[in-house]
């Protein structure tokens, strides 16, 4: 299992489940409670967030690597890799500003090693992700009567209850804080 500084849950799904609708709900629940979230996103395609001819676009291009650029309401920061390859979920987490951090919610990089709810939807004809992940810690699906079955151990989570999936949320970022505390504490 992988380690990171501070406590890192994922969500891993096919596309087309709902892991970004489901996030859109979960994120103002984890917020309104006090925690500070990052969220990490795995894109499979070439993106832009930046426009041509702006000047961060333009000073990038020209070779700037890594372009922050900020304002009085925020900050990007973009970073072409010399190589193409898919970066590796701990290389993209130590971008993010950790200190203010209390935890990273993932969405994608299902096949890395680490901790994730699997979001399913039966209907979708799509295999469970938790019969060969060992990483998965819960399923959140529509239909869990469906289920019942394949994975026995694993806690059932009603993707429609987003209040629910935000409960466990918050007690595996506390577990994940316990052990990195004493993991700390041994060293």
């Amino acid at each position: 299992m992988a380690m990171f500084p501070i406590p890192v849950l994922g969500f891993a799904a096919f596309s087309g489940t709902g892991k970004t609708t489901l996030l859109k709900k979960v994120l103002p629940l984890l917020k309104a409670t006090g925690l500070r979230i990052a969220v990490v996103k795995h894109a499979h395609h070439n993106f832009e967030v930046d426009q041509a001819g702006k000047d961060s676009y333009e000073l990038r291009k020209a070779g700037a690597s890594p372009m922050l650029i900020c304002s009085s309401q925020r900050l990007a920061l973009m970073l072409d890799y010399d190589q193409s390859r898919e970066p590796k979920l701990h290389e993209v987490i130590d971008f993010l500003p950790l200190h203010r951090l209390d935890a990273v919610l993932v969405e994608g990089f299902k096949s890395e090693t680490f901790d994730k709810i699997e979001l399913h939807r039966p209907a979708m004809g799509k295999p469970l992700l938790a019969e060969t992940d060992t990483n998965i810690i819960a399923i959140a699906t529509n239909q869990p009567k469906r289920l019942t079955e394949q994975c026995p151990a694993l806690p059932r989570l009603d993707l429609g209850n987003a209040e629910q999936i935000t409960a466990f949320v918050i007690t595996q970022i506390e577990q994940q804080r316990q052990k990195l505390q004493e993991t700390c504490n041994v060293g």
